[in-house]
């Protein structure tokens, strides 16, 4: 391991805080570790317990220390929010060179340039994600290093984030012990790991359905156009079922993950379990189609916000249409009610990776994937150091130099 780069990912979700450990190797990733712990402070997405959520942050980070062995210390963390918003910047440079050739300072001052733009002081710039180069007029170049010319530009998409969250991150992150590489847009990652080229192109939507909020975000020529978060998850379902069932969310969370369906049509009508009761001490006895018939509005209600949502922003008419992913579409028939509701092709996507196959890491992985890409491609300009491990501290690798590149930069 001690010569392969080691990158971690912080997902704080509503329900999950999740540590994954990457390690990347001749370009491709291997996870090695996984640590993950209920979430608490967390409400919609949002920090609300400074405290509790560092605990939280603390129990994932151990376990994941404890299943891989090495110490973690920096970590780059996901973020996401009806706080944030996307808007376009465009920079000019002249290339510095003597002989015009566009090299890795060039890239990095249009970037800068790119950044140049007029915020709210509430505001704040996350990241800075290139859409197209242009060199001496010339469009449509992704990586312009190495090519000769005299002026160099820059069509990008600027994200930014209010202050307040982002410090409030910043701040739990480092009340665990850890220093928060950078903060990377979940929506961006999971972008990157789940959608191909072809679908970045022609217009895809993808949708993440975590516990406390959905994210909606639109992928067009090549990069994200459009971001939204409803306040709405998979928590609210289990609510539904903690009302309708009488019985403590606890217990309604653990009904859901084991016997829930979003489609009523698809459930086992003999297929029985017992709940305990609020205000009982005898426990009552339900089927899955009594739960689904509890679960299935919620989800068709879930679905109808995001399709309009989706027309709101513009994107109704996505070619490529919708790409599910977050913990809750794990649940049997939310594929099905998806494609009914949404009158789209749908699909779920799940991380190709051994020991997390499952929805609800996509955003984790994601982060590791598109850390390692930004490494390797260095003119995206997003991106600026890893992780240090304990018998690897005093060695200089292609990640801790890229930081150098880029501490002016973010």
């Amino acid at each position: 391991m001690s010569n392969n780069e080691v990158i971690v990912s912080l997902d704080i979700g509503t329900s999950k805080v999740r540590t994954i450990i990457g390690e990347v190797s001749n370009g491709s990733i291997n996870i090695i570790g996984v640590g993950s712990a209920d979430s608490e402070g967390i409400r919609k997405g949002a920090i609300v317990d400074i405290d509790q959520t560092v605990q939280s942050i603390r129990n994932a980070v151990e376990h994941a220390e404890r299943m891989v062995g090495v110490q973690i210390s920096d970590v780059y963390v996901g973020i996401s929010g009806s706080h944030i918003t996307l808007q376009t910047s465009h920079g000019v440079v002249a290339v510095s060179n003597e002989d015009r050739e566009i090299s890795e300072e060039d890239i990095i001052r249009v970037l800068q340039a790119a950044k140049v733009i007029a915020l709210p002081p509430e505001r704040e710039i996350i990241g800075v994600v290139p859409k197209q180069y242009l060199v001496d007029g010339l469009e449509g170049i992704q990586d312009p290093r190495g090519m000769i010319g005299v002026r160099l530009e820059v069509e990008a998409t600027i994200i930014t984030g209010a202050k307040t969250a982002i410090h409030n991150l910043r701040r739990v992150v480092d009340k665990a012990g850890l220093k928060a590489s950078s903060l990377i847009l979940m929506s961006l990652a999971a972008g990157q790991l789940t959608l191909s080229k072809d679908e970045k192109s022609i217009g895809t939507i993808l949708v993440d359905i975590g516990a406390g909020a959905t994210t909606i975000a639109v992928f067009e020529n090549g990069a994200i156009a459009a971001t939204s978060t409803l306040p709405i998850g998979g928590e609210y379902i289990t609510n539904d079922i903690s009302i309708g069932l009488h019985t403590q969310m606890e217990h309604a969370e653990k009904m859901k993950l084991k016997f829930g369906c979003a489609l009523v049509d698809i459930a086992a009508p003999e297929q029985g379990f017992k709940v305990p009761r609020i205000g009982s001490n005898v426990d009552k006895e339900f089927t899955q189609v009594e739960l689904a018939s509890i679960i299935e509005p919620r989800v068709q209600e879930i679905y109808q916000l995001i399709r309009a949502e989706v027309y709101r922003l513009g994107y109704g008419d996505a070619p490529g249409g919708y790409v599910l992913t977050g913990g809750t579409v794990s649940m049997p028939g939310m594929l099905a009610h998806a494609q009914a509701e949404l009158a789209a092709s749908v699909r779920i996507a799940v991380p190709d990776y051994i020991g997390v196959r499952d929805p609800s890491y996509t955003s984790g992985v994601g982060i590791i994937q598109f850390v390692s890409k930004s490494v390797k491609n260095r003119s995206t300009g997003y991106v600026k150091s890893t992780t240090s491990k304990k018998s690897d501290k005093k060695k200089t690798n292609l990640v801790e130099k890229f930081k150098n590149w880029l501490s002016d930069y973010i």
